[in-house]
């Protein structure tokens, strides 16, 4: 009998990235990423807690990473170059993509590109409320441009075309973020009036895990 194979969690979780690209999310199972691997499905539990887990450690290798402050990038090219990154992360993975939009920001690592967006936000002059709320709206703005895209909704427009819708949306995030004070009273004063279309406590409905909403 053969030595058993030898895998650990970026294996586990690499090989899970190739079942869901290649079957998509449906048919992401462990028993198929065992599989995959030649091993038993019980062996993926000493390299991954539960499901759940797994599924957190795929939105983790999803994320892009973001540029540091201390590398001298202002915060638009520091939100410009992750924005472009979730894109081309959809490109390359549109039937795990989703992830993004479906899960919380359960792990280290989403929350810290989460508090980064934040931070730039800080950065570009709002306010610690509205920055927060700003992180929500643009982090979804962006996933849904990329995520509609991955899946073919503008297939019928050429490149150049979806180059250019992209270029706009992030022309229209940087005019509201550098508005400055008035954008921070207009996103306070938004979340009062708007109040109860948000979830019981008038909060977002949902935090979603990409470049980090959730908090």
């Amino acid at each position: 009998m053969g030595r058993p194979a030898q895998i650990s969690r970026p294996a586990v979780v690499a090989a899970a990235m190739a079942v869901a690209d290649e079957h998509g999310l449906a048919g992401l199972t462990m028993p198929a990423v065992a599989a995959r691997l030649g091993v038993t499905t019980m062996a993926l539990y000493r390299h991954v807690a539960s499901k759940d887990d797994l599924l957190d450690a795929l939105v983790e290798a999803l994320l892009p990473p973001l540029p540091p402050e201390s590398g001298g990038a202002s915060w638009r090219e520091r939100l410009g170059a992750m924005a472009a990154a979730v894109r081309d992360t959809a490109a390359r993975h549109p039937a795990v993509f989703p992830l993004l939009l479906q899960r919380p920001a359960a792990t280290e690592r989403a929350r810290e590109i989460r508090d980064g967006v934040v931070a730039a936000l800080r950065q570009a002059g709002l306010a610690p409320g509205p920055a927060a709320r700003a992180e929500r709206l643009i982090s979804t703005a962006v996933l849904g441009y990329a995520a509609g895209e991955a899946a073919g909704r503008f297939d019928h427009h050429d490149r150049r075309v979806r180059d250019e819708d992209f270029a706009c949306l992030l022309a229209a995030i940087t005019a509201l973020v550098e508005a400055g004070g008035p954008a921070s009273a207009a996103l306070s004063e938004a979340g009062g009036a708007f109040s109860g279309a948000g979830g019981p406590d008038g909060g977002p409905v949902a935090d979603r895990a990409v470049p980090g909403s959730g908090g």
